[in-house]
């Protein structure tokens, strides 16, 4: 498999607090819902295909594996959003507000 973030995947990421993994998706999340604001659905995919390894990788990280339900609903969820016809009716504002608390946690590990 070939990773957009090739340092991340090959141990660094496992490295990162379970927040700082968090906040960083919801720092991808959020460069897609900025791209799709400004109608550039090209940027917006990337960065959401972006988001989605970094999930993958949270996902595989043992460190989580308390997580793992709400790991993969939040992944199912957002693919849902942002790739199918949002049944979970979810908007760019929630994802924002969920991703939130994980980057102040973030920031206050650090």
């Amino acid at each position: 498999m070939t990773y957009q973030h090739r340092e991340l995947a090959a141990g660094r990421w496992n490295q990162l607090s379970f927040f700082e993994q968090m906040a960083n998706v919801g720092t991808e999340i959020g460069r897609t819902i900025t791209w799709k604001a400004k109608n550039r659905p090209d940027y917006s995919w990337r960065a959401f295909e972006r988001a989605l390894e970094l999930l993958d990788l949270t996902i595989r990280d043992a460190k989580n594996g308390k997580r793992l339900r709400e790991l993969l609903r939040v992944r199912e969820a957002l693919a849902d959003h942002f790739a199918f016809d949002n049944s979970y009716q979810s908007s760019d504002g929630s994802w924002q507000r969920y991703f939130c608390p994980f980057q102040i946690a973030a920031r206050a590990d650090r």
